[in-house]
């Protein structure tokens, strides 16, 4: 039997949960002109609260202890540089406040999951789940690939090629799985899966990293908890990688081929 504390505590729990990623303004009274009129535009100049939102984050990130990562800023962190790109959402939740959500593109200190960014649409790096047993299955038969390979490359040739075809059969129907996990929510409360999107759009499969950048997180999230999208922000956060012209702390649009059809869905 649930007594009424205990229900009331879990109560509170689950609304802690789901406000966990929500970032109230301090001053509401400030925060709510500001948003006066405000609706979103992927095309805007950066909205004043989107500034100061990016300005708390960027404090964050330079002041956390709870991960390490190297984004080549000064001695900060060990291992491969690598600079990344955040978003800020700012929101109204269905309680009529003011503030914002945080999110990160693609993995952040090789995880998915920190306090106060919200959660990836799909978490391919989960203990268990189907995309770590399917790439154990593919280094399995690389090792047997290579194991045939030195015995007797000539000999077994024929189990060898057998070998790369069921190979390249199941990586292709492991992409294809993880793929069909994106499943994107628009303000309407519709879902569409990413590979549906995409075809939509003439590709024959969604470009590498699509899903994994910070708006369509932030949408998925902010939509999911019933909160009002009002202006959105990306920001490149440390060095930028030699093949890219990214500029530390400077703002950018999103990405066209990555992310484009995904918004025009979840904004539909």
């Amino acid at each position: 039997m649930i007594t009424e504390e205990a229900e009331c505590q879990h109560i509170i729990t689950n609304k802690a949960q789901a406000d966990a990623a929500f970032c109230r303004f301090n001053d509401q009274q400030v925060a709510h002109a500001m948003a006066t009129g405000l609706t979103l535009n992927l095309q805007d100049n950066t909205h004043p609260l989107c500034e100061i939102a990016a300005a708390e984050l960027q404090e964050h990130l330079s002041l956390q202890q709870e991960w390490q990562h190297n984004f080549g800023l000064g001695s900060q962190g060990t291992g491969a540089v690598i600079g990344k790109m955040f978003g800020v959402l700012v929101v109204r939740n269905n309680a009529g406040e003011i503030g914002y959500l945080c999110a990160f593109s693609g993995k952040l200190a090789n995880g998915n999951h920190h306090s106060k960014f919200v959660a990836p649409i799909f978490d391919g790096l989960q203990v268990g789940g189907f995309v770590n047993v399917g790439m154990l299955h593919l280094s399995a038969i690389n090792q047997e690939i290579a194991m045939l390979a030195q015995t007797d490359a000539i000999g077994n040739a024929s189990a060898i090629e057998h070998l790369k075809h069921l190979r390249k059969t199941h990586s292709n129907a492991l992409q294809r799985r993880i793929l069909e996990q994106y499943n994107f929510r628009n303000k309407a409360g519709v879902f569409k899966n990413m590979v549906e999107i995409f075809t939509e759009y003439g590709y024959k499969q969604p470009p590498a990293g699509a899903g994994e950048c910070a708006g369509p997180k932030l949408l998925q999230y902010a939509f999911q908890h019933q909160m009002e999208p009002l202006a959105l922000a990306e920001f490149w956060w440390g060095l930028s990688p030699k093949s890219d012209t990214w500029k530390h702390g400077a703002y950018y649009k999103p990405c066209q081929e990555k992310c484009a059809p995904i918004l025009a869905f979840m904004l539909s």
